[in-house]
């Protein structure tokens, strides 16, 4: 274990017998201190000021439930290590369930505290549902698209037909990333735009003002693209989840549709403005010439059937229950025929799945403890009179900020079941919840924003140098975000409001 060395100031000599029977004495001498460094540095600081901080909370007499007590100090507690990221984020995610049982913050129906057997039971039947289903399947899809080659055969037809105009070709590469991450999630899409522009990105400059609105564009594209599926994007599944009944696809994109499109020309605009893209000539793009065999067709029917089953999951209900039952299906044909192996599951992102696990708990525990109804009602009462439209505009940019300088997913789990509660109390729910969940994805103003920027920061050309800075998401990011917060408000209200949430 790597450690920090320290002279002492005079050394230590340790006596001990080396040969206890004939009293033969010897001496272990101590010049230095060791001290790993895991007990020092900026995450040893940020645990031990997490620790302090729910010592002190818990200790606390300000509430006097214990079980809101309790809770309150599990929030902080998380929100500080999300924040931070003092442990990794799915680490922080398997603390819930095992704070939640020491804690005793779950109760019972009388309203005393839960024995720890049953919250034990109850908090672990929480975190697998119809939420992680869908989250899987998403990850299967991808898997098998990508496997085959077939988002990469598609993605290549498209860019080839941008001819070689670098505008055409910025708005193209954009749109194959949003289309893609309405299927494959904004996770993997950015992953797989890139690749496909590898060959474009050799051959110009890294100092280009093109390169740079290229790897830059992707990114903010797929963020805005986290609102156009239930699938696109982690925060999409959780606000799914917390509704009942939960949204169709096809009120999903009756709001997403729009602003994703809204989004897409707002960035691209931006992206030409701000950078001097038309001082390189390109050549033209290829595509792919590759006629598809059996198997890719068969994955095609399987991902157009699945989607199209969520589509219309409402009207399916009485056949299928859930989304999460449709969900099913892609998982057990791809492996059940042998399209995808054991292999392909073990390179699942599953931090991401225990993330959205610790989050489903979370909130679980948030709601029976009564801490959100207390919140909520306290916040209630000071904002009794505001307008729907008004309550969204607040905690929306509350939201914006919080996604901003933590993650999309993260801000989405802590404030979706407090919107929740308030929208309820309004007959507002849908409303609050989808539209908290669409200005978490378009927090695009920093590296740490959300997925699609943390790989667009890391994208480096073949000598290791960068294309981007910091500076470059705080300088367009942040225009984008507060334009998208906009539109979500305006016309993302109207939508929502027409379809009766």
């Amino acid at each position: 274990m790597p450690c920090y060395k320290y002279k002492l100031p005079i050394d230590i000599n340790l006596p001990y017998y080396y040969n206890f029977n004939q009293k033969k004495l010897k001496s272990y001498t101590i010049g230095y201190l060791k001290l790993p460094k895991l007990f020092l540095g900026w995450r040893a600081l940020k645990i031990g000021i997490t620790i302090l901080v729910t010592g002190l909370l818990l200790g606390l007499k300000s509430l006097h439930d214990t079980q809101q007590k309790n809770c309150m100090a599990l929030v902080i507690c998380c929100a500080i290590l999300w924040a931070t990221e003092a442990i990794p984020l799915f680490t922080t995610s398997m603390l819930v369930p095992f704070l939640v049982v020491i804690l005793k913050v779950l109760k019972a129906d009388d309203g005393s505290a839960m024995d720890t057997v049953s919250a034990a039971t109850y908090i672990f039947s929480t975190m697998w549902n119809s939420t992680i289903m869908i989250l899987i399947a998403g990850f299967t899809l991808a898997a098998a698209l990508s496997k085959y080659n077939i988002a990469k055969v598609v993605s290549s037809w498209v860019l080839a037909s941008a001819g070689t105009s670098p505008k055409r070709i910025l708005l193209a590469v954009m749109g194959v990333s949003m289309f893609l991450s309405m299927w494959i999630s904004n996770v993997a899409a950015p992953v797989l735009t890139y690749s496909l522009c590898a060959p474009l990105l050799k051959s110009i400059p890294t100092d280009s003002g093109f390169a740079k609105a290229l790897v830059l564009g992707v990114a903010l594209a797929s963020d805005v693209a986290g609102v156009s599926s239930p699938i696109s994007s982690p925060q999409n599944v959780i606000a799914i989840q917390a509704l009942t009944p939960a949204p169709g696809w096809g009120d999903w994109f009756a709001v997403s549709i729009p602003l994703s499109i809204i989004g897409l020309a707002v960035v691209w605009v931006e992206m030409i403005l701000t950078f001097k893209i038309n001082t390189v000539k390109l050549k033209k793009i290829t595509p792919i010439r590759e006629k598809f065999c059996a198997k890719q067709l068969f994955v095609c029917a399987i991902t157009i059937l699945t989607i199209i089953l969520w589509c219309v999951s409402a009207q399916t209900e009485d056949v299928f229950g859930s989304t999460g039952i449709i969900a099913c299906i892609p998982i057990i044909v791809f492996y059940g025929t042998s399209i995808l192996s054991p292999t392909d599951i073990n390179s699942y992102p599953w931090s991401i799945v225990i993330l959205a696990m610790g989050g489903i708990a979370l909130g679980k525990a948030v709601t029976s403890s009564g801490l959100l109804h207390l919140i909520a009602t306290s916040l209630q009462e000071k904002i009794g009179g505001y307008p729907p439209i008004a309550i969204l505009a607040i905690f929306g940019a509350l939201c914006l900020v919080f996604a901003t300088f933590v993650s999309h997913t993260v801000s989405a789990l802590i404030i979706v079941p407090l919107v929740q509660t308030i929208g309820r109390e309004f007959h507002h729910e849908g409303l609050m919840v989808i539209g908290i969940a669409l200005i978490a994805s378009v927090a695009m103003g920093m590296p740490s924003s959300g997925f699609p920027n943390s790989i667009a920061i890391s994208m480096t050309d073949d000598l290791g140098k960068r294309y981007l800075t910091a500076n470059h998401f705080i300088t367009r990011g942040v225009i984008a975000s507060f334009i998208m917060y906009g539109f979500i408000i305006t016309v993302g209200y109207g939508i929502l409001i027409s379809k009766g949430y």
